[in-house]
């Protein structure tokens, strides 16, 4: 009996024992489950928010162009923050601050000229009239001489690249990349030989900025020496787009006609671009391109838009253009030249002929991805036009 009761009693006990047990491994795995959960929920809410701002920031930054985030090739190895994607043409001291450094800052717009040392003093005029507005300006001698320019008060705040008998288209692929550019608004590159006492570069940029010109020249002298009817001042008006006139041989610019040289065109002795046009422009240029005769052309693809209306001459702020022999100029080396170009015609299958003010211009394919213009006398050459095709998809007017 006593045997019998203690069974029970055991039973009873290991009963209790195992419901002991099952409630208090229920009561750990609850709370476990109920821990995980809420750092799961803590995780989540923490990815959430961390992704709600990737999403702003990546938002702000796709809406600003200067910070779009981007991986430059090269910097892949530096720390975050620290890359600087552009640069510019200030005079940086070698100790201490400069106390013009305010006005510095702010220098929004360059002047970049080729010059040789015998145009000096008219070089010496356009660069003062360009600081007293606040330029920053580059001077790229062809000539190899840079110490003389030194006299001249200005020089020494001044940008001087030398590179013997090389063009500013030359010195323009080199030295004016986009990315050091970019922090200025307007970049003039201009000839040496203009004269400027009837152009103020102040007025000049309040104006391209009113009408929202990407690429720009000023007029004209009518007294100057003249290559296109287009560049010639109107004394009318402040600006103009187009012409309306018939020219040699025909050819005929009306209100509707859409491309160079009636519309959308500059020559390249005095342009003016923008910040976003040259950015196209410096590709355009290409790396062997000397002379830069027949690029005019193509620069309205640069206008970042409607070359028609983006595209102008201003006529309130003018230049006279002497036509001096420069760097370059005509002689029996050009001469010697146009005779094999006529002596290889039968070669070329590809041209245009666009004909102003008694002149022919040959646009000549060589094959290798890159035009070549020439001016040629009216008595040298008779020619027909043919249809121009161009490679790289571009198609261009025939005139």
């Amino acid at each position: 009996m006593k045997h019998s009761t203690y069974n029970v009693l055991e039973a009873y006990k290991r009963n209790k024992l195992l419901q002991y047990r099952c409630s208090l491994t229920l009561l750990l795995s609850l709370g476990l489950f109920l821990g995980s959960s809420l750092l799961f929920t803590n995780h989540l809410q923490r990815l959430q928010a961390e992704h709600a701002v990737h999403s702003s920031s990546q938002n702000l930054t796709s809406k600003s162009e200067n910070n779009r985030c981007r991986v430059d090739r090269g910097t892949e190895a530096l720390p975050r923050g620290i890359i600087s994607r552009t640069s510019d043409f200030e005079l940086r001291p070698l100790l201490g601050t400069r106390n013009d450094q305010k006005r510095s800052k702010l220098s929004m717009n360059l002047l970049a000229m080729t010059a040789g040392i015998e145009q000096k003093d008219n070089v010496n005029k356009i660069v003062m009239k360009f600081m007293l507005n606040n330029f920053t300006v580059m001077i790229f001698h062809y000539d190899g001489v840079v110490d003389e320019w030194n006299k001249f008060e200005w020089s020494s705040r001044a940008i001087h690249v030398s590179a013997v008998s090389q063009t500013k288209w030359w010195f323009a692929k080199r030295f004016l990349h986009p990315d050091i550019v970019s922090e200025y608004e307007y970049i003039f590159l201009w000839d040496e030989d203009l004269e400027v006492d009837n152009f103020d570069p102040g007025r000049y940029i309040s104006i391209v900025k009113e009408e929202v010109l990407e690429i720009s020249q000023p007029a004209l002298d009518p007294k100057s020496y003249l290559h296109h009817p287009i560049t010639i001042r109107n004394s009318t008006v402040k600006l103009h787009r187009r012409i309306v006139q018939h020219m040699d041989a025909g050819f005929e610019c009306r209100e509707d006609s859409e491309g160079p040289p009636c519309t959308g065109w500059v020559e390249m002795m005095a342009p003016v671009f923008s910040r976003a046009s040259w950015h196209c422009v410096w590709h355009l240029i290409q790396n062997d391109l000397v002379h830069g005769w027949g690029m005019d052309y193509l620069l309205g693809y640069c206008a970042q838009g409607d070359r028609t209306k983006n595209v102008g001459v201003v006529d309130s702020e003018y230049v006279f253009h002497p036509g001096k022999v420069l760097l370059g100029g005509v002689g029996a080396s050009k001469v010697r030249y146009v005779q094999r170009i006529l002596s290889h015609w039968s070669k070329v299958s590809d041209f245009r002929r666009p004909v102003s003010l008694g002149k022919l211009f040959l646009l000549i394919w060589d094959g290798h991805n890159q035009w070549n213009c020439r001016e040629l006398p009216k008595h040298q050459i008779k020619l027909q036009v043919q249809p121009l095709q161009i490679s790289n998809g571009w198609t261009q007017e025939v005139w």
